[in-house]
């Protein structure tokens, strides 16, 4: 028997090396909490400073304490929203909320932006919205390049000047890493490729700027894209308007 020669020991990292190590090591440990904490605080603070001069003197505690207690103003903000949400359900409010969107809907320029708005919240907010539903892939922007986008809903054809029958996508790309900013578009069902990940998956995805992917297959059949694809499509039919009754003319009366 030959004897083997003896393991050579592993090579020994530098001080410096380690330093470096540890430094990173604490760097991914702390930056994702103290940017946590600086959002936490900045967006209290912007409740306070909205809500807080809003308060009665002998309700505000920065009248009568020695320092200001952070978060009072966010506090008296989801009371009163809360508290305009019970008003809105019985019938006083509903008639006072009748008439401001009547006033809001007939005044010019302030109309279009507060349409939007309320259409926006009800999507996002409402058990009846229409949210983000599916991650998709889509060749934007051309041909042979892949992007992760999201389907907002099922559109036909006709909703938006094109021929009717023709099924499409309402797609909407973000920006990175802030994916509040990006393009919507319409594309259509044959072009999109649904992806077996949730939306959640998919913002980490985008704000990660593709640093951050998850465990998850791409379905290429045709049954599992029809499959995934379903409830989306019972969730715009949902919301599809309902056909108008076209009136007999004077002419058929006769």
């Amino acid at each position: 028997m030959t004897d083997l020669p003896p393991a050579s020991p592993p090579p020994r990292t530098s001080f410096f090396s380690r330093l470096r190590t540890y430094f990173f090591t604490g760097l991914v440990i702390a930056a994702p909490a103290a940017i946590t904490i600086w959002a936490t605080l900045w967006f209290i603070s912007i409740f306070d400073h909205w809500f807080k001069p809003l308060l009665p003197p002998e309700f505000n505690p920065d009248t009568y304490l020695p320092f200001k207690i952070p978060g009072f103003g966010l506090l008296f903000a989801l009371i009163a929203i809360t508290a305009l949400g019970a008003l809105a359900a019985n019938l006083v409010g509903s008639t006072l909320i009748g008439l401001w969107d009547k006033l809001m809907n007939r005044t010019p320029v302030v109309r279009s932006i507060y349409r939007g708005s309320k259409q926006l919240f009800e999507t996002m907010f409402s058990g009846k919205g229409t949210s983000f539903r599916h991650v998709c892939l889509v060749q934007w922007p051309r041909h042979g390049i892949f992007t992760p986008a999201f389907i907002s809903r099922e559109v036909d054809g006709c909703e938006i000047g094109l021929e009717r029958g023709r099924k499409l996508y309402a797609v909407y790309v973000s920006t990175t890493p802030n994916p509040t900013g990006g393009y919507v578009f319409f594309a259509d069902q044959s072009d999109v490729r649904i992806l077996d990940m949730s939306v959640e998956d998919g913002l980490k995805m985008v704000i990660s700027m593709g640093l951050v992917l998850p465990d998850c297959p791409l379905p290429h059949d045709e049954e599992v894209q029809a499959a995934l694809a379903a409830p989306l499509r019972r969730a715009g039919a949902a919301v599809q308007p309902a056909p108008r009754k076209r009136k007999p003319s004077s002419r058929s009366k006769r």
